[in-house]
């Protein structure tokens, strides 16, 4: 069994300023870092290439937002709703995202590295085409997502609920699912290979594939 990689947290500043969302604005190249932000009221903003360096979000609304090329280094998101927001061929590098709504984000040609999404609930994010390295999912709803072609190097579902979930034209190999819940899967059956699996899931699998499982 390959050792799991640790997953790296952000790392903050000891002085973290109090500041408001709308600070953004006021910057000639949009960016916001060093700051504790908390309320934010951002639903249907579109900012392209904005850069978000040691920033935490509270209880932040981002519904809809549109953060093309976003670059986000050492960032936790708590408590904030991002439902159909675009992260479309963003950079996130050490981002936790903490008991938060990530229905339909939008993570499509992203690039992702040492990312904690802890208690969210990520039903049909997108994840098509996207490079994941270091991410860990926990105790998270990843009900209908689509991770249709993507890169995945160590990457870790626990306790996550993949029902319905987009594994088309990419490996498993390494993954492990084993304690993840489904009633289906969409996966092509010779990218499987590798995949660790709990002996229920096994069988499931068995069946998509002609095997009758008799049972002793």
């Amino acid at each position: 069994m390959t050792k799991k990689v640790k997953i790296e947290g952000p790392k903050f500043s000891r002085e973290m300023i109090e500041a408001h969302f709308h600070m953004i604005y006021e910057e000639e190249e949009p960016e916001l870092t060093a700051c504790i932000i908390t309320g934010a009221q951002a639903e249907g903003v579109a900012i392209e290439k904005a850069v978000f360096s040691k920033v935490v979000f509270k209880n932040g609304t981002f519904v809809n937002a549109c953060f093309e090329r976003v670059d986000m280094v050492d960032v936790l998101f708590e408590n904030c709703d991002l439902s159909n927001a675009s992260f479309h061929k963003g950079l996130f590098h050490r981002i936790v995202f903490k008991e938060c709504k990530l229905m339909g984000t939008d993570f499509s040609e992203a690039h992702l590295s040492h990312i904690t999404i802890d208690e969210s609930v990520a039903r049909l994010s997108d994840f098509v085409d996207a490079h994941l390295k270091n991410v860990t999912f926990n105790d998270s709803s990843l009900k209908g997502a689509n991770f249709y072609s993507s890169s995945l190097q160590h990457v870790y579902f626990d306790q996550c609920d993949l029902d319905d979930v987009q594994f088309k034209q990419m490996s498993l190999k390494g993954i492990d699912i084993s304690t993840c819940i489904f009633d289906q899967l969409h996966v092509d059956l010779d990218c499987l290979n590798g995949c660790v699996v709990s002996p229920d899931q096994a069988i499931g699998f068995a069946r998509l594939i002609g095997l009758t499982v008799k049972k002793q």
